[in-house]
């Protein structure tokens, strides 16, 4: 069997994402995604890219240890803001336009892998994008939210795809 964390870490980050959004969207608590970026959108993405660099997929090792140490940053942050370090919405909204910028320069070579993956990117990117307008003017969280739950659900379509794939053929399109 040929070496493919991808499952791996697009779960990690789809459910993480996930639960995020639900938080975003006011539906939960977002407190429980502090643990899953910690640990599973955090720590697995993060080896999911590692692995993927040994496996010589420098796009996927790019993007999964790029987006496990989001994740980690994301908890980190949660923690730091627990012991009386605030960060201001604009140092917020910041940090995640820069990410946007990131991943909308990886939705392009996204488009030569695979439509689900892109449309993976571009849903991500999105998300990015009006969480940190949103961060930076003041607006609700939810259209991000609303956005981050599709790009999760498109991250585990795309995760669960791989997977089924390998075990009984191309049964799933990607």
């Amino acid at each position: 069997m040929k070496l493919n964390p991808a499952p791996l870490g697009l779960a990690a980050f789809a459910l993480t994402t996930f639960v995020l959004s639900l938080g975003n969207l006011g539906i939960i608590e977002a407190t429980v995604a502090v643990a899953l970026a910690f640990f599973y959108g955090g720590l697995a993405q993060f080896v999911a890219g590692m692995w993927s660099f040994k496996a010589e997929n420098n796009f996927a090792g790019t993007a999964f240890t790029s987006y496990g140490a989001f994740w980690l940053s994301f908890g980190f942050i949660a923690m730091m803001e627990k012991m009386g370090y605030l960060f201001t919405a604009k140092e917020i909204g910041a940090m995640l336009i820069a990410w946007g910028i990131f991943t909308f320069y990886m939705w392009i070579p996204s488009l030569k892998i695979s439509k689900a993956l892109s449309l993976v990117f571009l849903t991500l990117w999105l998300t990015f994008f009006a969480l940190g307008l949103a961060s930076i003017y003041d607006f609700s969280h939810k259209i991000g939210g609303a956005i981050g739950l599709i790009c999760a659900l498109l991250a585990w379509y795309v995760s669960a795809a791989e997977i089924i794939n390998e075990f009984y053929g191309e049964k799933l399109p990607l």
